[in-house]
């Protein structure tokens, strides 16, 4: 049976980690992205396919940092995010691959195509969640950088699905 998710029934977000020399100044993210759809169908091809706006990422929360990060800091961030980070490119990933709670497939994010593999678990309750680590640089994206590059995105960031 066909399951189809988006906004109003499940959440997906980017969670980054700061590295560098100047990590304390900056902020550990949550991101969520607002424009999405998938549908899960183990009984189609592809049996897994999820589309998301790159430019509906917005932050929802950053933890540490030497100051609270206010509406318009946020704000800049999903500015830069649009602008430098992902520029407008499609997102979408297409599994070849459902076996058990394993999925693989490949992901289009900044205009390159790679393969990725992660988990996804039905609980009792019905509900739906995923993660997946991705690695920036491995689609040729240069993890951003501030203050001289002193304050880092780490490379890897998290990528979290789960239906409510």
């Amino acid at each position: 049976m066909p399951h189809t998710f988006g906004p109003e029934n499940a959440t997906l977000t980017v969670r980054t980690k700061r590295t560098g020399a100047a990590s304390k100044a900056g902020h550990d993210l949550l991101i969520e992205v607002t424009a999405w759809s998938a549908t899960l169908d183990p009984d189609a091809e592809p049996a897994l396919r999820l589309t998301a706006d790159s430019r509906s990422l917005r932050v929802l929360e950053g933890t540490g940092g030497i100051q609270a990060l206010d509406d318009d800091a946020k704000a800049g961030i999903a500015q830069t995010i649009d602008e430098e980070v992902l520029a407008g490119t499609p997102i979408e990933f297409r599994s070849t691959s459902l076996e058990g709670e394993t999925v693989e497939g490949e992901l289009e994010l900044a205009g390159e195509r790679r393969p990725i593999s992660f988990e996804l678990a039905e609980g009792e309750d019905g509900r739906f969640t995923g993660r997946a680590t991705v690695k920036q640089s491995d689609w040729g994206m240069k993890p951003y950088t501030a203050l001289f590059g002193t304050l880092k995105v780490a490379d890897e960031v998290e990528v979290a699905f789960e239906t409510r």
